[in-house]
């Protein structure tokens, strides 16, 4: 099926005086089998081709819905662009707030040192009351006495990143007492 414009009928009947039917507001016609080459997809070619008339109200209607497409899909992706500025710019401000090891171990184990604290319900770090906490919590949100699996991992995770934090704290105190004896 292909859409055939006022001059393009008059070229295909030999006239040469298309230009004045656009002009009037003459409608297209859409042609109803064989295509460029008489190919018709499987469909007899040998008769001729049928055409079908088109308002132009149809052919403004198809520009409005194409123009209002085009509108929506570039502020669908500018959009999407400042999402991912904004997501990138907030990673980055979160990197830059913690030391550069930590910020590591945030994104390894997926839990931020902040979010780990408040899990636990500790406020400093101290390895006795982390451990005391994880205990609790973890017996407390086991599924055998109908605990919440999803919340007892949250706990390991926790727990794992507030292990990781201390071993990066012991890590500094052991460079810090190499550097004051140099």
């Amino acid at each position: 099926m292909a859409i055939e414009g006022p001059s393009d009928r008059a070229r295909s009947q030999g006239s040469g005086q298309g230009t004045g039917d656009r002009a009037r507001g003459g409608g297209g016609r859409i042609r109803i089998g064989a295509g460029p080459g008489g190919a018709g997809r499987g469909r007899d070619t040998s008769g001729p081709a049928v055409t079908a008339p088109v308002s132009p109200q149809a052919k403004y209607l198809a520009q409005i819905i194409l123009v209002g497409a085009q509108v929506v899909g570039r502020a669908f992706m500018r959009a999407l662009r400042q999402e991912f500025a904004a997501s990138r710019a907030a990673a980055d401000a979160r990197g830059r707030s913690e030391r550069p090891q930590s910020a590591a171990a945030s994104r390894i184990i997926g839990i931020s040192l902040q979010e780990a604290q408040q899990i636990l319900n500790v406020s400093n770090l101290n390895q006795e009351e982390i451990q005391k906490n994880y205990d609790h919590l973890f017996k407390v949100n086991d599924k055998s006495v109908g605990g919440s699996f999803y919340l007892q991992s949250k706990v390991v995770r926790a727990k794992e990143r507030l292990d990781e934090e201390l071993r990066i704290q012991a890590k500094d105190e052991k460079e810090k007492g190499w550097k004051a004896e140099t």
